[in-house]
């Protein structure tokens, strides 16, 4: 059976998206009249609208297996844009990276590791890769089976980022750890799919 579509579905959902992220980015630079600050600010809202845009494609397959609903049909039907919407953000978030480092060298030195290049640099290979074979001809050259290890080892890799982004933040600031609960709960939600349903793994793993 053929799901029902709606409005807000494929490349329709990942313009909007698109567009609310560069707005929303535009206007809290302006709070601080496009400043350094302001840029900082547009860092932090980036990282958070990327983690909940992940944490939506991540968990799509295994919530529709788990609970059937029209929302879990959407969200996993929308899967790629979903994904390919947090690419959007990731990619907002660069820019406001590569512009605190320019306004702000310091600063920036001060705030960066070399371990954050590294394994930055590994997530951004990461996410353009995933991007890039997020479409039908290019998932198809890459084959089945290489696409499933680079989407399935690509997220989990994307998630672990997110715990060590988040979670080394917590000891300073508490409250950073109210970001580390869906991440856990996306994580839990594909484990208890996998579990329930075994004939879904490769779904579910996905």
């Amino acid at each position: 059976m053929t799901e029902r579509q709606n409005w807000f579905e494929g490349w329709r959902l990942l313009g909007v998206l698109s567009l609310i992220l560069v707005a929303l980015s535009l206007w809290i630079a302006s709070m601080r009249q496009f400043e350094v600050e302001g840029v900082r600010m547009v860092i932090r809202f980036t990282a958070r609208s990327s983690l909940l845009l992940f944490c939506l494609a991540f968990s799509g397959a295994a919530l529709a297996r788990l609970w059937p609903n029209a929302w879990t049909r959407w969200q996993r039907r929308n899967r790629r844009y979903l994904g390919l919407s947090f690419a959007a953000s990731h990619a907002i978030h660069a820019v406001a990276i590569i512009a605190f480092a320019k306004m702000d060298p310091a600063g920036f030195a001060e705030a960066t590791s070399a371990a954050s290049y590294v394994f930055g640099g590994i997530g951004y290979a990461v996410i353009i890769a995933m991007s890039a074979t997020s479409f039908d001809r290019a998932a198809a050259l890459l084959g089945p089976q290489a696409w499933r290890v680079l989407h399935l080892g690509g997220g989990y890799y994307l998630w672990f980022q997110f715990m060590v982004s988040f979670g080394k933040r917590v000891p300073a600031m508490p409250l950073y750890a109210a970001f580390l609960i869906p991440l856990l709960a996306v994580v839990a939600l594909r484990l208890i799919a996998m579990a329930v349903h075994p004939r879904g793994r490769t779904i579910a793993a996905r």
